[in-house]
């Protein structure tokens, strides 16, 4: 039993550790994305132009393709819209009507569509690899339920992002669609560390002596700033877009200037952020345990590097190369402050019997 236990744990860490890096490559493709302007490369979903493999030149579509897809998705937002009248939210039913960005269609071009295509790919990927983790969760279901049900809920926060993405491109990237495809990323992160970590927290326990009250409240202070700051910078970059649409992606170097208070709040809680996880290092050095030492110390270095791509982003035009890895850290810094989390929750309680799984 001892055996099985260790191969079903250690193969449900496997899979649960690769997901989780499989979720923050497509982070980083959904910022490359998004910063080279390719969310409409495909103007339907889950085809790419109708077709499961997408056209290289313009030659393969129809002369009025503009129009063809503007109306598939005037009428898909119109059954989505229903649908949410049906269920009470008439405002947001409203706005999607309203939106003006899903009467523009986007012109083909071969590079942006390859580029969200890649992006959905990885996206299945991702799909099958949360299915995997719930099979492999099914040992688990008898002896700690809260695995298996965490990886269930993966899974299906998993299919609802795929339908949600449908909605993104039917809405022609509507910002409020965005923001929550995005807040709902970290949720999954979040859900994945959570079941991950779980699945071996016997090695935690009772590596801290006492519990700090400080440590729980700077660490969830953190991460609740970090998640926050995630979504405004999720807003200043749809901001972003509306400028470059604007200024016909000309005068790159003025578009800071006319981003609003949107980008000067997200600015100044970077300060914040900053003075938070610095003191949530210090806190963590005086727990004395190596493992959350280097956590807390990797926190300031993906810390560091934000900042520095904060800087380049500010001063620099905004170069495309920067947004996406702003973002990508900015994830990887909620990663981290959520799995030094759940990592001290365990390692101050005292050692407890390991639960038998059921062969």
């Amino acid at each position: 039993m001892r055996n099985t236990k260790s191969f079903s744990s250690k193969r449900f860490k496997r899979i649960g550790v690769l997901t989780i890096a499989s979720v923050y490559i497509l982070i980083l493709v959904g910022g490359i994305v998004r910063s080279t302007g390719s969310g409409m490369g495909c103007p339907d979903w889950p085809k790419c132009f109708g077709s499961w493999v997408p056209p290289t030149s313009l030659s393969q579509l129809p002369p009025d393709y503009l129009e063809v897809y503007k109306e598939q998705r005037i009428q898909k937002n119109e059954r989505v819209g229903k649908v949410l009248e049906g269920m009470g939210f008439t405002k947001v039913a409203k706005e999607i009507f309203a939106h003006p960005s899903q009467y523009i269609e986007t012109e083909f071009n071969a590079t942006k569509t390859w580029i969200e295509y890649v992006n959905r790919l990885v996206g299945v990927v991702i799909g099958l690899l949360i299915f995997l983790t719930v099979l492999y969760s099914f040992p688990f279901f008898k002896s700690d339920p809260k695995i298996f049900w965490g990886a269930l809920a993966s899974f299906l926060l998993v299919c609802f992002q795929g339908w949600l993405g449908s909605l993104v491109v039917s809405t022609n990237l509507l910002p409020e669609m965005v923001t929550l495809h995005m807040a709902l990323a970290l949720v999954l992160v979040a859900f994945l560390i959570y079941i991950v970590v779980r699945v071996d927290r016997q090695n935690w326990y009772g590596l801290i002596a006492k519990s700090s009250g400080t440590v729980y409240l700077l660490v969830g202070g953190a991460l609740f700033l970090t998640f926050v700051q995630v979504i405004i910078g999720t807003q200043v970059r749809e901001n972003v877009d509306l400028v470059a649409y604007e200024l016909g992606n000309l005068h790159r170097e003025t578009w800071i200037e006319k981003l609003g208070t949107s980008f000067y709040l997200h600015r100044s809680l970077s300060i914040l952020l900053v003075l938070l996880n610095i003191a949530l290092y210090a806190a963590v050095k005086k727990l004395g345990n190596l493992q959350m030492l280097i956590m807390a110390k990797l926190t300031l270095a993906v810390i560091a590097v934000e900042v520095l791509l904060g800087i380049v982003l500010s001063y620099f035009g905004l170069p495309a190369f920067a947004q996406p890895l702003h973002l990508l850290f900015g994830t990887v810094l909620f990663g981290l402050q959520f799995l030094l989390l759940i990592s001290y929750s365990y390692a101050h309680r005292p050692h407890q019997p390991t639960p038998e799984l059921v062969a």
